[in-house]
Formats: structure tokens, sequence, C-alpha cells
């Protein structure tokens, strides 16, 4: 069981944290629960609990005030009216009357909430905990409210220097808080914390305005003699700093860049704080902090927030100060395309172009590799293509290496999407042979060349670059802090394994994607995301959540400007319509949302792909004509872009429309020639179905031993990638045949004891435990769910007769070192 209690005071990360919690639970038995107070925690995580509750994740209980006999029964020992004017004062809050009754009710006139307490603590319990603190001693007091200055936890060290007394002096209040239960030990010596956070709420609003002014700066002191990070003395400066001292300001800033990667909401804040000191004069390092602090809130999704800090900073650059200019320009126009405004980050870029000098520069690469981008986004491809031969030309005069490889992916794409296949190609070999002789240093200087590498080795179905390429970015993208990069290279990585039937794996990574993304509010990324994600549950025959994640996909996709996005996100949606038996559905989102008869809203292999799918569904209401008018396309736009997974998917098409017309011959010879093309390009489930397909048809063709041999490779190459659903279609083809259904793993022996009577699945799982493989671990190397793995190893537990994987090990470990002994 997992228990998190007032998680409304819980900080940025944990909530986040709590949300993925709710959106996908453990692959285990674990019951978690939340106590919240809904209105004090952000829209998000609120959002993340009323879509749990709508999904059935969620067991949702309303906690209102107790009964008045509730409340008699907590305050037992509390005489019946003092216990009923208590509940009638507190309206039944448990902790609000526990403590009113701490000091026999209601006391003396309470002092203002605005003296004693921390915003939002009724009066009456301000008071109650007021009274608490009158039974200290003046010193105890005074070193209390160090304590609250202090932080926490506190260290009362750090206690006594708030208060300005000796360590001894602390020490005896420490046991006089301990002795009156207002703090509490914690398990690291020398630490405590108080009873409650309201409590020490009460005793820092308490304290006069001015020693606390000084209570803070003694404590900052102190930590920057001890060494401290400024992270751990930023609170400190940020309460007691004046305005215009530079050093404070140089100490936030500091705090801010070293909270930046982990942290950056935090840093957002120390940036902010910076800003408030900082003299209004200090022009050139209020734009840096602008800047900064605009990366930052970018980190966290606050993209308007982002946006007002970066317009404000490009509004104080001075004049002639291009470059700074373009920087700004650049970031405020990416914040613009994450707001779904490229147009007016288009306008934005070309500004800024415009005022640079036409001599190349990085600025000016990256300006225009952004404008590049944009372009794509926005599906003009004649601009996208000028862009990135213009920020080649500059790269390749600078002689920058990572800006060059960039560039050629770049203009890979745009060589690709314009119909020059030969040159798309020569780009993106000469990129890959730039990134791959930078070291991780070189390549972290700009690492969206290797992201766009990678997107590029996608998009031309060299899937076996793509992941080598996207993986060793993202790992770096981790390790360095790129986090703005980290939603391009999932969505990346995710379509590459979900190629190369690493269905499992990309699963997980497109899950990741899915959370970051709601996190961070970035409308493109969560679009990308979920429809990886429904395409990958296809194949894994989870179609209920293949369809969920295509209909969020195309609903949030019809309110971004680029049309790109809805055309791919109604086309995964289709494929989900289809397989749930809603042909016409299909037809429909196809048509009407990705560019007509051909598709020409989508671009790459994909075209080949939905144009596929338009046959097929064409094919299951009858209409026989429209699909091989729909293969007919697929095919002209196989031979013009002359990529691999393009022409597999339009003999696909072709060898269907021949099936249904009973030209079994010829549609074996094209399922074989799909199935050639995708195993060709490392496309294994492609290949699996155009046997499947291959089978059907020799089937048709009279020719049984082709077709047993055909569906027999698929069931197999199938089930070696998880796709039961699938493979289930293959083992029933064979059924029909007098075959016996495929099995991949031998049986155990009946008779068998301990590890011989394991199935060969079984075995394997065993022995990958033996090498401490997580159930994560196995999952990905077999190519099935962690709940597969769950139930498989259940039952190696029970037939080997084991409690734990550590004696399963060891009766694998025993039982090879009996078969190896003479």
């Amino acid at each position: 069981m997992l228990l998190l209690d007032d998680l409304h005071w819980a900080d940025s990360a944990s909530l986040e944290l709590a949300a993925a919690l709710l959106r996908h639970p453990p692959a285990a038995p674990v019951l978690t629960a939340f106590a919240v107070r809904p209105r004090q925690v952000p829209s998000s995580f609120v959002a993340a609990i009323e879509r749990a509750a709508r999904e059935g994740a969620l067991t949702r209980v309303e906690l209102g005030g107790l009964t008045l006999e509730e409340a008699r029964e907590l305050l037992s020992g509390t005489p019946d009216r003092d216990a009923a004017a208590l509940y009638e004062q507190t309206g039944g809050n448990p902790f609000y009357l526990e403590q009113l009754a701490r000091h026999g009710g209601e006391g003396g006139r309470p002092a203002s909430a605005d003296e004693l307490g921390a915003p939002g603590i009724p009066s009456a319990v301000a008071a109650s905990l007021g009274e608490e603190l009158t039974l200290l001693s003046p010193t105890a007091r005074l070193v209390l409210d160090g304590a609250a200055v202090a932080g926490d936890p506190f260290e009362f060290e750090l206690a006594a220097v708030a208060a300005a007394v000796s360590e001894d002096v602390a020490l005896d209040a420490v046991d006089e808080f301990i002795g009156l239960d207002l703090v509490r030990s914690t398990d690291v010596p020398r630490r405590f914390r108080f009873r409650h956070p309201l409590v020490r709420g009460v005793v820092y609003e308490s304290s006069a305005a001015g020693w606390r002014l000084g209570a803070h700066e003694r404590c900052a002191v102190a930590l920057a003699a001890r060494g401290a990070a400024a992270t751990a003395r930023a609170q400190h400066v940020a309460r007691s700093a004046a305005e215009g001292d530079l050093e404070a300001v140089a100490l936030l800033r500091q705090a801010g860049s070293e909270a930046a990667r982990l942290a950056p909401a935090s840093a957002a804040h120390w940036f902010a704080q910076a800003l408030r000191l900082l003299p209004q004069s200090s022009m050139s390092e209020r734009v840096e902090l602008l800047r900064a602090r605009a990366d930052a809130l970018t980190a966290t999704g606050h993209f308007t927030d982002s946006h007002e800090a970066l317009l404000e900073a490009l509004d104080l650059v001075r004049d002639g100060s291009d470059e700074q200019f373009a920087r700004l320009s650049r970031d405020c126009a990416a914040v613009e395309s994450l707001l779904g405004r490229p147009q007016q980050a288009a306008d934005r870029l070309r500004n800024a172009l415009a005022r640079l000098p036409a001599a190349p520069s990085l600025n000016r690469v990256d300006l225009l590799l952004e404008l590049a981008v944009n372009s794509l986004f926005q599906a003009r491809f004649d601009e996208l293509r000028a862009s990135a031969n213009a920020a080649l030309a500059d790269a390749q005069a600078l002689a920058d290496a990572p800006h060059i490889a960039a560039a050629l992916a770049v203009a890979s794409f745009a060589e690709s999407l314009t119909g020059d296949a030969d040159a798309a190609d020569a780009n993106r070999a000469q990129a890959a042979e730039v990134v791959d002789r930078l070291t991780d240093d070189e390549l972290a200087r700009y690492l969206e060349g290797a992201a766009w590498l990678a997107g590029v080795e996608l998009y031309l179905d060299r899937y076996v670059d793509a992941d080598g390429h996207a993986s060793r970015a993202l790992s770096l993208a981790r390790t360095t802090g790129h986090s703005e990069l980290f939603l391009i290279l999932v969505q990346i990585l995710g379509g590459v394994w979900r190629q190369r039937g690493k269905l499992t794996q990309g699963a997980e990574l497109l899950d990741g994607g899915i959370e970051a993304a709601r996190l961070l509010h970035n409308t493109h990324a969560l679009v990308w995301s979920l429809s990886g994600r429904s395409t990958v549950a296809l194949p894994l025959g989870d179609v209920e959540l293949a369809l969920a994640t295509a209909e969020e996909a195309f609903a949030l996709s019809r309110g971004v400007e680029a049309t790109f996005h809805a055309a791919e996100a109604a086309a995964v949606l289709a494929a989900a319509k289809l397989e749930l038996g809603e042909p016409e559905a299909a037809i429909e989102l196809l048509l009407h949302n990705a560019g007509g008869e051909q598709l020409e809203l989508i671009t790459g292999s994909p075209r080949a792909l939905y144009l596929e799918l338009l046959t097929r569904s064409r094919l299951a209401v009858d209409r026989l004509d429209d699909a091989a008018r729909s293969a007919e396309h697929a095919a002209a736009w196989a031979q013009s872009v002359r990529l691999p997974m393009a022409a597999a998917w339009a003999a696909r098409a072709r060898a269907a429309v021949s099936l249904r017309r009973g030209d079994g011959a010829l549609a074996a010879a094209e399922a074989l020639s799909s199935a050639a093309a995708a195993e060709a390009a490392g496309a294994p489930v492609d290949a699996a179905l155009a046997r499947m397909l291959a089978g059907r048809a020799f089937v048709q063709a009279g020719d049984r031993n082709h077709a047993v041999t055909e569906l027999r490779g698929a069931a197999a190459q199938l089930d070696a990638h998880g796709c039961v659903r699938l493979r289930g279609e293959a083992d029933r083809e064979l059924g029909r045949l007098g075959q016996r259904a495929h099995r991949r793993t031998a049986a155990g022996k009946v008779d068998g004891s301990r590890i011989e009577s394991l199935t060969g699945r079984e075995l394997e799982i065993a022995q990958l435990v033996v090498d401490r493989k997580t159930n994560s671990e196995i999952a990905s190397e077999l190519f099935l769910s962690p709940k597969t793995v769950e139930s498989h190893l259940r039952n190696v537990f029970r037939k080997v007769g084991v409690a734990s994987r550590v004696e399963l090990a060891r009766a694998v470990e025993v039982a090879a070192g009996d078969r190896a002994s003479p």
C-alpha cells in the first residue's frame, strides 16, 4: 500500500508523480490512497483526479465534517456541552477539534488570523495554537521563532543563529518544544520538525516582521560561512535582501541555474526573486534573467508566462544588439509554436533574420532551422527546403559540425518531401557521418542535430540507424538537461520501436511521453504521443486503448493551427475504427481529414500505409473499384518517394485487391513482395501481416503447402513480438487447413520435478531472473507485457516450490549444475 497524506502540501514534482500514478497505476497489486484538499492543488492535478474517476480507476471518497456524535467520540472525556460548542466552532473538522480541545475550547478572545495564523487558518484554531505558544518561556519562544525561520524540518544550530542565541540555549529550548509537542524529533540527528505545517505557519506569521528580516539575514550569512549550496541560501536571501543588492541577485541567479535541470519550477521562482531585487538600470542582466526564467517556465509547461517574459526581454533589447534579439526571437517563436501560433512564430523568425547581417552566423543558422521546422509543421514544403538549404550553407561556411548535421538532416526531410529521393538519402548519409564522428560533449552542444537525424531516418524507413541515433540523443538529453528535446525524441524512438517490433518497449516509452506532454501542457507533443501509442496498441491487441488514445489525439489536433497533426491523428483513428468493424467511419475520417482521395496531407511512407488502410476499408464495404483506385494511388506514391515501406504497404494494398478479385496467385506474389520489402527494412510485424495475407492468397490459389508455410511463419513472427490477437488470426487460418495452432515454446514435463516442469517460456523467464532482470526488462526482452511476465512468474514459483526471486535463481543454478555434472 502507498498512502500519501496531506498531498496538498506537496511540491510540484511530487504532485506530478501522484498524477502519473493516477493515470498509470503500478502493474502490481498495490493499493494507492491519496488524501488531498482538491481546492488547494493545481488544476492539472484536479484534472488527473477527474480523469481517473471517469475511467473507473479511482474510488473517490468525499470527506465531510464529523457528525456531532463522532465529534464527541473523538473528544472522549470532554463534557457534552463543551464538545457541542467545539463542534459548532469547527464544523466537525477533526484537526480543528483537536487543536481547540487541547486548551479547553474557546478560552479567551482569539487574536486575528492576520496576527497569528497563516492564510486559511480559522481564527479559533489560530487562537488555540497561540495559547500553546504562551506556555513557552520567553527564550524558548524566541528560539521557536528562529526555528520557523530556519525551515521545516530545521537544524537547531540554524535556529540558534536565527534567534541570535547560543547553541546551548537553543538545545534547552528544543527540549521545551518537544515536551509541549510543538516540535518532534526526526530520523536525522540534530534535526527536528514541527508537529504540523500549520504550527510553523502560525509561529512564523506571529513573529515581528522586522525581526524576521534580520533572522533570515543571519541564516543567509551562516549558511554562506558553511559553504552551503546557493539553493539552500536562496530562501533566506530572497526574504532579507534589499532592492539593488547585486550580491543577492547573483546568489539567486546561481540558485536558479543550479535548480534549472531537476527543479525548473524552483528555478523560475529564484529567477523571479532575482528580477525583483535587480536595479532597474541593469538592463542587460535583466534581459538574461528574463530569458533564464522563460526557459524554466517553458520546462514546467507555463508557456503563457514564458511568452510574457520573453516579450518583456525583447522590449528591453537595445538597438544594435541584433544577436541578442535573434536568440530571444528564436526562443519566443519556439514558445509561440507550443502555444499553437505557428504563423506568429514564422513572422517573428523572419523579422529577426531581417535584422541580422547577411554574413553566416550561428544565430542565423538557428533562426533558419527554427523557420524550417515551422514550415514542416505547416506543410509548406518549398519554404522548408529553402530555409534548410540556407541553414546548411551557413553552417558549412562556419564549419560547425553539430549545426551542419542538423541542417543536413532537415534538408534531407525537405528533399524527400519535394520529390528528390537521391538527394534526401545523400544528405541523410552525410548527417549520419558527421554525428557519428562527434563525441558526446560535442554533440550535446547542439543536440538538435542528432534528434533531427533520427527523425529523418525514421521517415526514410532506416529503422536500425534511427534507433541508434535516437537512443543516443535521448540518453544525452536526459543527462545534460535538454528537456525541450525529450518529447520529440520519445515520439521518434516510439515510432522506431513500433516498426522494429519492440512493441512493449515502445508502449512504455510513449506512455512516459504522454505523461510528460500532459504535465507540460504541450498539445503538439501530446497529439504525437497519443497517436503513436494507438499505433502500438493495435498490433498488441488492445483495441480499446488504441481507440481511446486515437480519439483523444484527433480531438486535440482539431484545435492545433497546423493541418499536419490533424491528418495523422485522423488516419490513426481510422485504423482503430476499422479494427472495431466501422469501415464507413474509417473512410470518412481519411477522406475528409487527410487530403481527399490521395491523402495529400500525409507525407512519406505513411501515405502509402494509410492508402492501404483506405483500400481495406473500402473492401470491407464491397467498394472494389474504389479500393483498387486507392491501391493504385499507393503504388504511384511508392514509386514517387522510393521508400522501402511505401513499397511494402503499396504491394499489400494491391494484394488485398487481387485477393478480392479472385486472383490468388497474383495476390500471393504481391503479398510476398510486400513481406520481402518489410523484412529488408527491418519491420517484422508488417512482414508477418503480409505473410498472413500471402497464406490466404495461396489457399485461394489451391496451394495448401505454401499456405501453411506462410501462415506458420506469420504466426511465429507475430508471437515473437507479442501480437497475440493477430497471431490468433493466423492460428485460425491454420486451423481451417487442419493444422495445429502455433506454439512457440515447448511444454514442460508433466511428470517432471521443479525446473523440469517449466514450459519453454517459463524457463526463459526463470533464466532471465537469474540474470537479475526486472519484470519490465524481461517483458521488453521477450516482447511480453509486464502483467504476462507476472503471471508466468506466479506459475514458475508454484511449480518450482519457491517464494522469492532469490530462491528461484538458486534453484535454476542448482539444476544447471546438476545437468553439467558427469
